[in-house]
């Protein structure tokens, strides 16, 4: 064992409580007295979640003698000074099911390394063993991660079996989340390189070769696409494979990347059981999640903004660039998903036609341009209440719009020579390919337009400023005009409307938000409010709300009863036509 090296022992002890026991033994600590900090948040999740809140015990010991420590700040303890090797164990309570925290119970243990290791502050560039350890009675279990076994010495785990694993350095080990338990699963190859599909929860009849052949073609197109001519999957710089685990459930969404995985969480109806026919909208939105999730694995973990160089886990990291990172991703999930053949073209007109819906129905969109919206993620994007339609853009949807915008004005301007593969190359090639072999750099906040320019040769100064770091909307009629599609946009439904969002709260029906400057907000109505009567009959649903609505004339007013937290209220509402803001593509 190379005596410098940082030796983490965890095991899922206790799965009916929820909890993991560490060891951290830390070789020659510090001799001031030893530093030790968890991880405020997860790369890629933009938000501060304090994972430090769920360590329920910490002791240190130093030749079996205790050594004390206190805790400095939320996230920060310092042992007292102490000749070594430092042992601190600690447990960590487990009960998130997410993709970005720990879960751990008699059915399977997940965990992100920020969730459970925590950093000694002064050596986090020095190696780092992981001894995982089979929790009672569970020994049949097996591993799931991307992260390498530590060949070559003793304790080394097998390929999913309890043991050593190693990464060299902090950064490192954080990067690989671990599944353990009995999933089902089934591996393939792209253009030679090893992905293991895994999949945890019960899933009768889990079509896994459908699903593999799909998710195949997927990767294949994607390594294709930043290294056409070597075909080289990217996290082949670190590890020897790459594992999609996804946590299935009745009704769960989400993914986080990393280095050489991606952890998902999927609704159980949504994947395809053996004998199904046709593909469904929630089957393919899983595939548009694998295909967002690996597009990653270049897309801001290798390529990142400079900020992110390295990243600062205590405190937020501020960039204006979110809507590169997050909103290409984007607009390239669903491409890829058409250039791959797992959907038609129609089927992806459909899907662009959703997001583009999607983006024109929020008001905030004029408000907030994309960069200041990457910029806010930390305190607007991900804290978001029932005001943010009205006040904010999302630089996931409308950053997707914007990558739409450049690929189309490339191709126009260049006469069909470059689009906006040739930038992800050129991106790829100098900020990415050599990321985690020692040549760090970040893309600067105002480095995009020159990178264009050098890639296309098109000028994209003034469509940046524009449609990124101003509120203008990408003028997307215009252009898919020039790739041969029709916009066009029409209104839901020709009723009258109320210009609120609604939703579902216990018996009766809320006002989830009010739109700023239409008929409910003029009336006075505000979110939170719970619809009682309309006219003086009763609502309950949203489709009986269209019912009653649809009497009505657009102009005319109708009296309406809500509470008010616990006080009856009663508003007239002059009712409004419904906006054109239903995009249809053909």
């Amino acid at each position: 064992m190379n005596n410098s090296a940082i030796l983490y022992r965890l095991q899922p002890h206790d799965p009916a409580g929820h909890r993991y026991r560490i060891t951290l033994t830390v070789a020659r600590p510090d001799p001031e007295g030893q530093k030790l900090a968890l991880p405020a948040w997860i790369p890629g999740s933009y938000l501060i979640r304090d994972f430090s809140r769920q360590i329920e015990t910490l002791a240190a010991r130093s030749r079996g003698r205790p050594v004390r420590v206190e805790k400095l700040d939320n996230h920060t303890w310092q042992a007292a000074p102490c000749a070594g090797p430092l042992e601190v164990e600690y447990t960590v309570y487990a009960w998130d099911l997410s993709v970005r925290g720990a879960h751990l119970d008699q059915t399977h243990a997940f965990f992100n390394g920020t969730s459970v290791f925590l950093r000694v502050q002064g050596q986090e560039h020095e190696p780092c063993l992981l001894d995982l350890v089979a929790p009672p009675g569970l020994e049949h279990w097996k591993v799931y991660t991307a992260l390498p076994e530590a060949r070559g010495m003793q304790g080394a785990a097998r390929r999913h079996g309890f043991g050593l694993y190693r990464a060299p350095d902090y950064d490192a080990l954080i990067d690989y989340p671990v599944e353990m338990g009995t999933p089902q699963v089934i591996r393939f190859t792209a253009h030679g390189a090893l992905h293991e599909l895994v999949f945890t929860g019960e899933i009768p009849r889990l079509d896994l070769k459908r699903i593999a052949r799909d998710v195949q073609a997927i990767c294949e197109t994607e390594i294709a696409l930043f290294e056409p001519r070597t075909r080289r999957a990217p996290f082949l710089d670190s590890t020897d494979r790459y594992v999609f685990m996804t946590m299935v459930t009745g009704d769960g969404y989400g993914g986080l990347e990393h280095r050489a995985s991606t952890a998902l969480m999927a609704t159980r109806k949504d994947l395809p059981v053996i004998g199904q026919q046709g593909q469904g909208e929630g089957y393919r939105t899983f595939l548009g999640l694998v295909s967002h999730e690996y597009f990653h694995t270049w897309n801001v973990k290798r390529i990142k903004p400079a900020a992110f160089v390295p990243y600062d886990l205590s405190r937020p990291d501020l960039t204006r660039l979110l809507w590169i990172f997050e909103g290409f991703t984007s607009y390239y999930d669903d491409l890829l998903l058409l250039r791959s053949g797992c959907i038609t073209r129609t089927e992806y007109l459909r899907m662009l036609a959703k997001t583009i819906t999607g983006v024109a129905r929020a008001p905030g969109r004029k408000k907030q341009s994309v960069a200041e919206s990457s910029f806010d993620a930390w305190t607007r994007y991900y804290k978001q209440d029932e005001n943010s339609p009205n006040a904010i853009v999302s630089y996931y949807t409308k950053g997707s719009l914007v990558a739409l915008g450049l690929d189309l004005t490339i191709r126009q301007q260049s006469g069909g020579r470059h689009s906006l593969d040739d930038v992800m190359r050129l991106l790829w090639q100098r900020h990415g390919r050599d990321f985690y072999q020692g040549k760090q750099r970040g893309l600067d906040e105002a480095a995009l337009p020159a990178l264009v320019r050098e890639a296309t040769g098109v000028d994209v100064r003034r469509f940046v400023a524009r449609y990124a770091y101003g509120t203008a909307d990408v003028p997307l009629a215009e252009l898919l005009a020039t790739a041969g599609v029709t916009l066009q946009w029409k209104t839901a439904a020709p009723i009258p409307c109320i210009d609120a969002r609604v939703r579902k709260q216990g018996d009766g029906l809320a006002l989830a938000t009010v739109l700023e400057g239409g008929a409910a907000h003029k009336a006075g109505l505000s979110a939170g409010d719970v619809l009682v009567a309309v006219d003086g009959l009763r609502v309950d649903a949203p489709a009986g709300l269209d019912v009653l609505l649809s009497q009505y004339r657009v102009g005319e007013r109708v009296q309406v009863h809500v509470f008010r937290r616990d006080e009856l209220r009663a508003f007239t509402v002059r009712l409004s036509a419904p906006a054109a803001l239903d995009c249809v593509l053909s």
